[in-house]
């Protein structure tokens, strides 16, 4: 992999997937890729995050698969699916990890835990963490930013399922990915 010039302000942003990117299903997954719909605003943001960070990097949980209720090529054509309405409204994933075990499996690519974060950090060894964001919508988001040392923003368009985030070391508390990056381009 040919190493990017690190001309952006910012080194990566990990996204979480459903309810950052994308809605959530509210009877479950995302099974399919005819079910995916980019969230209001995301493919502009995608387009003026890709001006501010030298990668961008989904991190996503996807027990969907380990529980069968999809197969790993259906993950794969939501994904497909989702970069392509991304690069047509002129944004950019540089690389997409899914962790597809269940929760209770232990794996330690699984949110909170750091597996992603450190796969990432191998696959592109230029990124610093302390430069680098991580936006979710949910706590396991939140923990795996503490203990990895990345700034976090909190996606709060779910606040009642996610009560306790406040604990938490978030450096912004926004209602979708486009108010994020107007926070950090006012910054």
């Amino acid at each position: 992999m040919k190493p990017r010039q690190e001309t952006h302000r910012y080194s990566a942003l990990f996204l979480d997937r459903d309810g950052v990117i994308n809605r959530r299903n509210p009877e479950g997954y995302i099974l399919y890729k005819d079910e995916f719909a980019l969230n209001e605003g995301v493919g502009e943001a995608m387009a003026e995050l890709s001006f501010l960070f030298n990668w961008i990097i989904v991190v996503t949980n996807q027990q969907g698969v380990g529980k069968g209720l999809m197969t790993e090529g259906d993950l794969i054509a939501i994904h497909d699916k989702m970069i392509e309405e991304i690069e047509t409204a002129g944004g950019r994933i540089d690389k997409i990890y899914s962790c597809t075990s269940l929760e209770e499996a232990g794996d330690i690519r699984r949110k909170p835990s750091a597996g992603m974060i450190l796969q990432a950090q191998e696959d592109f060894p230029q990124i610093d963490l302390s430069e680098s964001w991580m936006v979710g919508d949910t706590i396991s988001d939140l923990e795996l930013a503490k203990n990895m040392g990345i700034k976090s923003a909190f996606i709060w368009s779910d606040l009642e399922a996610n009560s306790g985030w406040e604990s938490y070391p978030v450096y912004v508390a926004v209602p979708d990915l486009l108010a994020f990056v107007s926070w950090l381009k006012s910054r």
